[in-house]
């Protein structure tokens, strides 16, 4: 059969598909894009090739995480590095990852993004900034290990180039002069950035914090992605202590300084997006300023909780992010998802934050803070990027609304996966992925890391 073959995806136990579309009798896949939905008891206006048999699942959109660390897989549970707060964390450990070495690195994709998709994420974006000696080519080495697992990715070219020595953060042995970020930024958009509808592969720029970068490579970062038209990130606002820091190292609160620099506007998403006030809040709804949800890692940390439903309603896209996996602990999305509409209901009631709302942050919300129309819905000529989940463990007997079970009762696996209309995860197992060969290079490569160190 050629990859246009057309395989429906029949009368499911429960679907969200975004749009409140009726897809009660499933959907029908063609090539890489959805071709029908299918209302309760209708069946395909088409022929098809294959009946996927879905009544025992319950079908949603691709989970699209908004920010990782993927190098940070390597490094969970770390000794040195529990029960500290963000800045203490990071200077524990920017010291180890300052041994990263490309094999490592691509372990540590190979394996989070492998997470990610068994757990029903179909694309990531990714926020790597570290760029030690040996380890110039970091994103190119990502680009090869998200085509050899089949997934989505937005790979962000992260960089410091504000050492300690110069009132930042991280040692000096981890920045990069700004030229050469400049230089590796524009290299790699024209390389392998794709714009296209259905890309594999995006680049965004993304300079790490306020705390590790100048505002010269802040502001000559917004202007190289005007230039080519892509996406910028970083991490702002997260704790009191880089508000504390943004006050005393520049006289600014963090949205007038993310203003100063020229990123209050659509092309920016923003990791954690804690502490703003009411004003601040409008002006980034206003710019269209994306946000990535981190719940997991703002409960690790204690770093606090963002302001969800008043972000979207002033008008920033949110969505859902694992955070790096020394933060985490886990590259789970559909438990972040779950812990998301938790938290959420801490800030806002149980009667106002609903498993609807949070499926949407991970779907929805999170392909828009990626700049994606393409992906995030299950609609007509929408990319089949879909996720399947059976609920036929103990943690899920007696469940009676299969949609709201799935967060409810804490799914943590997919039984299936379909990336761009390929099938990636089959009866709960990654296709193509040797998981016991990925494991032992992994965990050979976490062990000759922290040893650098000890």
């Amino acid at each position: 059969m050629s990859n246009n073959k057309r395989i429906w995806i029949a009368n499911p136990l429960g679907i969200f598909t975004g749009n409140g579309a009726d897809a009660g009798a499933g959907l029908v896949i063609e090539g890489t894009r959805i071709l029908e939905l299918v209302a309760r008891g209708q069946t395909p206006s088409v022929d098809w090739d294959e009946r996927f048999d879905a009544s025992k699942h319950v079908v949603i959109p691709g989970l699209i995480n908004t920010h990782h660390h993927f190098y940070q897989t390597l490094t969970r549970a770390l000794p040195a590095a529990l029960n500290k707060e963000l800045f203490p964390w990071l200077k524990t450990l920017y010291p180890v990852w300052a041994g990263l070495e490309p094999d490592m690195l691509s372990a540590a994709t190979e394996l989070a993004l492998t997470e990610l998709l068994m757990s029903g994420c179909t694309t990531a974006a990714d926020h790597h900034y570290l760029f030690p000696s040996a380890l110039e080519e970091a994103v190119d080495l990502q680009v090869e290990a998200a085509a050899k697992i089949g997934m989505r990715v937005t790979l962000t070219r992260g960089s410091m180039s504000l050492g300690e020595d110069q009132g930042g953060l991280p040692p000096r042995t981890v920045v990069q002069t700004e030229e050469t970020i400049l230089a590796d930024s524009e290299r790699l958009i024209q390389r392998y950035h794709d714009a296209a509808e259905g890309a594999m592969v995006q680049i965004a720029l993304a300079p790490c914090s306020p705390f590790s970068v100048t505002t010269g490579l802040m502001r000559d970062t917004a202007t190289l992605a005007q230039k080519y038209n892509v996406r910028t990130h970083t991490h702002l606002a997260e704790t009191l202590d880089e508000e504390a820091f943004c006050q005393q190292q520049f006289g600014l609160r963090t949205v007038d300084y993310l203003e100063s620099v020229g990123w209050l506007n659509e092309r920016s998403w923003l990791a954690h997006g804690i502490h703003f006030n009411a004003d601040e809040i409008e002006r980034l709804g206003a710019a269209g300023v994306g946000i990535a949800h981190c719940p997991n890692s703002n409960m690790m940390l204690a770093s606090g909780i963002c302001q969800v439903q008043a972000l979207e309603a002033a008008g920033c896209p949110v969505g859902i992010a694992v955070d790096g996996s020394a933060s985490n602990d886990c590259s789970n999305m559909i438990q972040e998802v779950r812990q998301a509409m938790y938290l959420q209901r801490l800030r806002y009631g149980s009667s106002q934050v609903h498993h609807q709302h949070a499926l949407r942050w991970g779907t929805q919300g999170s392909a828009a803070v990626l700049g994606r129309d393409d992906i995030g819905e299950l609609a007509a000529s929408k990319q089949a990027d879909i996720a399947l989940f059976t609920l036929d463990e103990l943690r899920f007997s007696g469940a009676h609304d299969p949609l709201a079970a799935l967060l409810l009762c804490g799914a943590h696996q997919a039984d299936a996966v379909m990336v761009a209309g390929q099938w990636r995860v089959r009866d709960g197992k990654p296709v193509d992925i040797e998981i016991p060969a990925l494991l032992e290079k992994h965990r050979a490569a976490a062990a000759r890391l922290a040893a650098k160190v000890s």
